[in-house]
């Protein structure tokens, strides 16, 4: 008996090396002991005009922080945002397909049920490294991916308009994501513990793919796998499906394809991104037009330079047609066996 039981000692020893190994050497611990984070510093923005205008211009029209944090009239055409919601964030299940509930947080400066008591940096960790005030980690429908790309000065200037938002009393539940996904996000965040300069717009092009980058165009716009991830060399082709109170859409190839928007002239670009409609044809409202059209005629240009420098993807989607299956990014869509 006793022999019996240091063998199963010894096995027992053996399956938790195999465990802690297959730990390491996959997945990693990350998952068991939180997100990377850095230590936060007790700076505050300095609030300016300057800095004013351009954070409501990066979070209105730019990087449509209030699609997610304002509540909207999504059957509308220009899905108008609810009186008295602004920045007070949103119940995100109105979009199927998520692993659990998810919810957009409050935003206002209400110190009891939005980020009044939040420190600058804490929002800017939020904003751009994927690590709420409390240290969880962000689900990453909350585009910090995107936005760790923005420089300093508009991370300021988000932080400072943020601040300035009338506060908003209204609690938002906290999400609950499902096994595993909610321990596999941990491992997502990474710290910023370098300055982020500001981007070299020195051609229509550069300014246009930083636009681009912080708009999170390539989050809608390139289709993914089962498992979330991006589809490899599918980058902005077209074919994220996108099903709520808008309807079932899948997203619009917009490489410079025969299949994509080749077609576009910067006229035809600019009356999509000011008005929702290409020619006669109407954009579902879920495509943000609603907040890109505030942006500057000189940034529309530019991000129509940048997307037709882009590696053309041949992708057809069309939700004016039926949908059925595409081969290529594997999701039923309109015009997916055409593919």
């Amino acid at each position: 008996m006793n022999k019996l039981g240091k063998t199963l000692g010894v096995v027992l020893a053996l399956l938790a090396l195999v465990l802690v190994a297959a730990i390491t050497f996959t997945i990693g611990w990350r998952p068991f002991i939180g997100p990377r984070t850095r230590p936060l510093t007790v700076g505050k923005f300095v609030s300016t005009p300057e800095r004013l205008a351009r954070g409501e211009y990066l979070v209105q029209h730019l990087c449509d922080c209030m699609g997610c944090h304002a509540e909207h009239d999504w059957t509308a055409h220009d899905a108008p945002i609810l009186p008295n919601t602004l920045g007070a964030g949103q119940d995100m299940n109105l979009l199927k397909g998520f692993p659990g509930k998810v919810y957009a947080p409050n935003i206002t400066p209400d110190i009891e049920t939005g980020a009044g008591h939040w420190s600058d940096d804490q929002l800017a960790r939020a904003i751009r490294e994927g690590v709420s005030h409390d240290g969880r980690a962000l689900f990453p429908f909350m585009p910090y991916l995107d936005f760790r790309h923005m420089s300093d000065e508009d991370l300021a200037s988000v932080v400072v308009y943020l601040r300035s938002l009338p506060p908003v009393r209204k609690q938002q539940p906290t999400t609950q994501l499902i096994f595993p996904v909610n321990y596999l996000i941990r491992t997502v965040p990474e710290p910023l513990e370098a300055p982020v300069p500001e981007p070299d717009i020195s051609t229509p092009e550069k300014r246009g793919k930083y636009l681009v980058t912080i708009a999170g165009c390539t989050d809608c716009h390139t289709p993914q796998d089962a498992h979330g991830q991006p589809l490899a060399d599918m980058d902005l082709g077209g074919g994220f499906i996108l099903d709520g109170p808008w309807g079932r859409v899948a997203s619009a190839n917009i490489t410079p394809d025969q299949s994509g928007i080749s077609y576009y002239d910067q006229a035809l670009f600019t009356q999509a991104i000011r008005t929702g409609f290409v020619a006669a044809r109407k954009l579902n409202q879920i495509m943000t037009w609603h907040a890109y059209r505030g942006m500057t005629d000189e940034d529309i240009v530019a991000m129509f330079a940048y997307l037709k420098t882009l590696k053309p993807v041949r992708h057809h989607v069309d939700n004016t047609e039926t949908p059925t299956f595409c081969k290529v990014c594997r999701q039923t869509h309109g015009g997916g066996n055409q593919n």
